[in-house]
């Protein structure tokens, strides 16, 4: 990603890191995705986030475009479940599988698609079992290609089973490679759920200072991300 897009992507500034991006099917995807999040992020934004999506999805030529694309609509359709805006599960799956199904097993895209699909089966399905397992595959794919962003998710969501486990220290380990890596990378509209996360495991003190950064944070980014429980 362009240096200039990623400043304005990690600050919340999706809108105007979208329209940095030239044409073509490769830019029409990073287009998708950028609003995607945007809609994750603030809760706005799904109309604008499908009719970027449905044009990358028209330009998408060969497996690997179409497959892109299809990962961007199964995440497109889970995000919209989880935040109750539609029941889209059945068109999260579908797309999700289309998308495995286009790839070869050790195509550098199968990382991100793991992961998404252990979103669907952790959020959407309640396995644990089987969120597990693709979030294994995602961080272990994550790590051979050095991908710390995408490390930073993986990190989060197996720290997230390791708490419904009532492994807390595995939990609290998670969650504090979790922020490190956000720091690192300065994805800075990712820190303050980073800290709310790891505050669930940490001793009252600890646990008060990483809440007050994350209300500053939220200010400072002016309420995003929305569904961020402060209290």
């Amino acid at each position: 990603m362009d240096e200039q897009v990623w400043l304005l992507r990690s600050r919340g500034c999706w809108q105007p890191a979208a329209a940095l991006l030239g044409a073509g099917p490769d830019a029409a995807l990073e287009r998708a995705e950028l609003l995607i999040e945007a809609a994750f992020f603030t809760g706005r934004g799904w109309d604008e986030a499908e009719s970027a999506l449905r044009v990358a999805e028209a330009l998408a030529a060969g497996n690997r475009q179409r497959a892109a694309a299809s990962c961007a609509r199964g995440y497109l359709a889970y995000g919209a479940t989880v935040m109750k805006v539609h029941d889209r599960l059945d068109e999260a799956q579908a797309a999700l599988g289309r998308a495995s199904a286009l790839l070869p097993p050790d195509d550098p895209a199968r990382p991100l698609l793991d992961f998404r699909r252990g979103l669907i089966a952790h959020a959407l399905m309640a396995d644990a079992t089987a969120a597990r397992a693709a979030y294994r595959r995602a961080h272990a794919g994550a790590e051979q290609q050095q991908d710390a962003h995408l490390l930073s998710y993986t990190w989060r969501h197996l720290a997230s089973i390791a708490q419904e486990d009532g492994n807390l220290a595995g939990a609290r380990h998670g969650y504090a490679e979790s922020l490190r890596l956000r720091e690192q990378t300065g994805f800075a509209i990712g820190i303050a759920p980073a800290l709310v996360a790891l505050a669930e495991v940490s001793p009252a003190a600890e646990a008060a200072q990483l809440r007050a950064e994350a209300r500053r944070l939220v200010r400072a980014f002016q309420g995003t991300p929305f569904w961020l429980d402060l209290d």
